[in-house]
């Protein structure tokens, strides 16, 4: 299932959720110009990598001593880089479509607190579980689950417009948020079971830590904030 766009309008521009957007493309174009070699050095130098974090310092050999930053920054910048063209693109389409509500929803400045809070709250979830691992992690999908969790909690019956796809089924429906992304975090769950940190691949923890952080905080404000009504249909 891949998400076109969602029917539920906003009152202000999402100045930064278009920022981040810019941002994290800038970051890869400036990643895809340091060619094969280059890509690699720079996405372990800025890459968060558990045992670093755990370790609280650089565990590089000596001499590739030329890489290393500090751990602790790399929670921040790991956010903003991406392994390949796709894992961009998706990050940034799920980014683009939900995004612009809960920056509606929190204002301007706070969206940023809410936005890095999570990437910091899903990097955390997944070093903690994964304490020894040395392969770096990168990409803002941990800061955009979170925004996935809060969207579920704040618009669970908003309708998103989504492309089905089985086989050579193609069929865009329009399916309410909750079962969206309740689906979308079911796999999350799924695909966690049987992931192995050592080896790469996707970093499912990263998301699961940052869709329940998100959906705890709005769950919280929930308590302030009168929950936008939808007429379903």
């Amino acid at each position: 299932m891949i998400p076109l766009r969602d029917e539920n309008p906003t009152s202000r521009k999402p100045i930064f959720t278009i920022a981040f957007i810019i941002i994290n493309c800038a970051v890869f174009i400036y990643e895809y110009s340091l060619g094969s070699q280059g890509f690699t050095e720079f996405t372990f130098k800025h890459g968060l990598i558990p045992a670093e974090l755990m370790a609280g310092r650089d565990l590089m050999v000596p001499e590739l001593s030329h890489m290393s930053t500090s751990p602790y920054f790399n929670l921040l910048s790991s956010m903003f880089m991406h392994g390949g063209i796709m894992h961009l693109a998706g990050n940034m389409l799920y980014l683009w479509i939900f995004g612009n509500n809960i920056e509606d929803e929190l204002g301007h400045i706070w969206f940023i607190v809410f936005y890095l809070a999570s990437g910091l709250a899903a990097a955390l979830s997944f070093a903690f579980l994964n304490p020894d691992t040395t392969v770096p992690m990168v990409g803002a999908s941990g800061a955009i689950s979170g925004i996935l969790g809060a969207y579920l909690v704040r618009y669970p019956y908003a309708r998103v417009q989504t492309l089905i796809i089985f086989i050579f089924f193609l069929k865009i429906v329009r399916l309410p948020a909750v079962f969206l992304l309740g689906f979308w975090f079911i796999l999350q769950l799924i695909s966690s079971s049987t992931a192995s940190a050592s080896q790469g691949g996707v970093a499912w923890f990263a998301h699961i830590g940052g869709f329940v952080f998100g959906a705890l905080v709005f769950l919280i404000l929930g308590k302030r904030y009168k929950r936008r009504q939808f007429y379903v249909y």
